[in-house]
């Protein structure tokens, strides 16, 4: 019995023209992944190259030497921008979290879409603009009221304006991808809304709101203008909340463009030990979630 459908043939050809599209995207796609990989890799690299050699021990526990002089380190810079960057959370990220829950969970749409405009207004602002702000606010506040003037709390808040869009943007994200069968099936089962968003969806977004949450403290890390406003930068130990904060990020600028190769070598290292620092707040985080996700 001959069939009415002619016979073709289930073998793949090497010279058709969908396997020949599909070989030159493919082609096309690895090259872009590539390119996208080449400068991470090219700063990464020249980082470690140019830093690793002028790390030792002694660039964790000590002050910044004076110029022409060898030895010395950046400890307190380290202190500083832990410091600085700790207080930039406890004020964003609960704000940030909370304004999101209200996003998702609780507001109606012309406020929703009204905040969500605004955040990403706040999120393409300058961070030089930051500081300014927080200069306005903080410092001058601080001086109006005799408390001082140039302080950890003010590099705080600058930070945490550059944090917060970022946390409430992902936050936000990360609850609108739960899905809506687990809020019903919890309100099916007589669950509050508040009982659902706190004991349902929220645990199920946890791991993409801390992995947004180290993203907003790796960029804060980072800054460099806001801070040079808002804790300017000391050679000695971090010595009160009101006072001015020494930070990696404003020890490398004010080191990488002085003269003195002692303290340029500084420069490498204390960029060196910043990219290690984000990089391990990214690991933790990754740890932190790994049953979750």
């Amino acid at each position: 019995m001959t069939s009415k459908f002619p016979e073709r043939s289930l073998t793949r050809s090497s010279k058709s023209p969908r396997t020949l599209f599909n070989t030159a995207m493919t082609v096309v796609a690895f090259i872009c992944g590539v390119l996208v990989l080449v400068p991470l890799v090219a700063v990464l690299s020249y980082v470690i190259i140019k830093g690793f050699s002028s790390l030792s021990f002694d660039v964790f526990t000590e002050l910044p030497p004076p110029p022409l002089r060898e030895g010395g380190g950046f400890g307190n810079a380290i202190i500083g921008t832990i410091l600085m960057v700790g207080i930039a959370a406890l004020m964003s990220i609960p704000f940030g979290v909370l304004a999101a829950i209200y996003l998702t969970e609780f507001s109606t749409g012309k406020v929703a879409r009204g905040i969500r405009f605004a955040t990403n207004v706040l999120s393409g602002v300058p961070s030089i603009i930051a500081g300014v702000f927080a200069y306005g606010i903080v410092v001058l506040g601080l001086v109006r009221l005799n408390l001082g003037s140039y302080s950890a709390v003010g590099g705080g808040f600058a930070l945490a304006i550059l944090m917060l869009p970022i946390i409430v943007k992902t936050t936000d994200e990360a609850l609108q991808l739960v899905s809506q069968d687990l809020r019903q099936a919890s309100v099916g089962l007589g669950a509050t809304n508040f009982q659902t968003v706190t004991q349902v969806v929220l645990p199920a977004a946890l791991p993409a709101i801390v992995t947004g949450s180290s993203l907003a403290i790796a960029r804060a890390s980072g800054e460099t203008a806001p801070l040079l406003f808002t804790a300017l930068f000391s050679q000695f130990w971090p010595s009160g909340l009101l006072k001015p904060t020494p930070s990696l990020a404003v020890l490398v600028y004010n080191f990488a463009i002085s003269p003195f190769d002692n303290w340029q070598s500084l420069a490498w290292a204390a960029s060196l030990v910043l990219v290690f620092m984000v990089l391990i707040t990214s690991i933790l985080a990754r740890w932190a979630t790994r049953k979750k996700a």
